[in-house]
């Protein structure tokens, strides 16, 4: 058996998100690099199978980060990374089918003088047949 869905998740967000908002994009917070840039959190997700099916259903996050007198830059980046992730379905690899996505929460805050952090929260609901 492959990879788990939460990891097959997380490495396709990975991809696509680094081909479309223009800023790089992790799985884990970088040990250095420029600001800004953005971390695929890993996902927490519960078994949600149905006959023949194997399912999972809970929620992933991304976090964003900048620095700057105002979250301007930020603001926009954050936007971008919700709509991509708003518009991903289907394929995610490894059998499993990305069959809902929906963003619960987002936010915006200060860290420090002068660094940002935008969280953007996502419901998810994938599926492979057994």
């Amino acid at each position: 058996m492959g990879a788990s869905a939460g990891t097959t998740l997380q490495a396709t967000i990975v991809a696509r998100l680094g081909l479309t908002v223009g800023v790089r994009v992790f799985d884990a917070p970088p040990v250095r690099g420029g600001l800004p840039y953005a971390v695929v959190e890993e996902p927490v997700l519960q078994q949600a199978d149905a006959a023949g099916i194997a399912g999972r259903a809970g929620t992933m996050s991304v976090s964003c980060h900048d620095a700057g007198e105002r979250p301007v830059r930020l603001r926009t980046l954050v936007g971008s990374i919700e709509d991509a992730i708003e518009g991903l379905s289907g394929d995610v690899g490894e059998g499993w089918r990305l069959v809902g996505v929906r963003l619960t929460r987002s936010r915006l805050t200060r860290i420090g003088d002068d660094r940002w952090r935008g969280m953007s929260e996502f419901a998810v609901r994938l599926y492979r047949e057994s």
